[in-house]
């Protein structure tokens, strides 16, 4: 039986700054790096046999602080942006409460939770799916699947679309669902591809 390892990069820059960030290329605090390290030793346990990561470079150093604080290393990385975080459009680099002052928070929580409908000029939940969740099922799933232990450095937002494939959540019932920075999130999954059981590690 494999594991799946589900990980929110830690801190960024822009998430201190309480900014949206999008594909904007901001790398972690130190707050964030030791987030990333601290995670890392909650899956010591844990042999890793492949790594995941997006090609930003906070989802990138999360990694690499998660395996040293894991002790695992040298474990092989692919790179892809298919796990990049969903394109927020208008709204990259603007502050969170601004925006809610002048777009109404409302407005602002259906741009940031809702399953279809963009930002301005920017993507949905439902286009991050589109891209991320044909890469997982190519990619990564089949790996669980035979059993291998599977780490994945990613994003709130392509996480949320991986999060409601495997739980099965309605466009309705994604809305609430939040991926915390730097908190492991592990699947068991058996060789027909059934959840069997989800754990969050703090």
């Amino acid at each position: 039986m494999g594991k799946l390892i589900l990980l929110r990069h830690g801190e960024s820059q822009w998430n201190s700054e309480n900014r949206f960030t999008g594909w904007i290329d901001i790398g972690l605090t130190e707050k964030g790096k030791k987030e990333a390290f601290e995670a890392g030793k909650l899956i010591k346990a844990i042999p890793i046999d492949c790594a995941f990561t997006s090609v930003l470079i906070r989802a990138i150093d999360t990694l690499t602080e998660a395996l040293r604080g894991a002790d695992q290393e040298l474990v092989p990385i692919m790179k892809d942006p298919a796990l990049n975080e969903r394109m927020y459009g208008d709204l990259q680099g603007l502050n969170k409460t601004e925006c809610v002052e002048k777009f109404g928070a409302a407005q602002v929580k259906i741009w940031r939770r809702s399953y279809d409908v963009p930002p301005p000029n920017g993507e949905s939940l439902k286009d991050t799916a589109i891209r991320t969740l044909p890469y997982f099922e190519k990619d990564i799933f089949p790996l669980v699947e035979q059993g291998k232990n599977v780490l994945v450095s990613a994003h709130g937002n392509s996480l949320r679309a991986i999060v409601m494939n495997l739980d099965k959540l309605t466009k309705e019932e994604v809305v609430e669902l939040n991926i915390p920075n730097a908190v492991p999130i592990v699947y068991e999954i058996d060789v027909e591809g059934k959840v069997i059981s989800k754990t969050t590690l703090t």
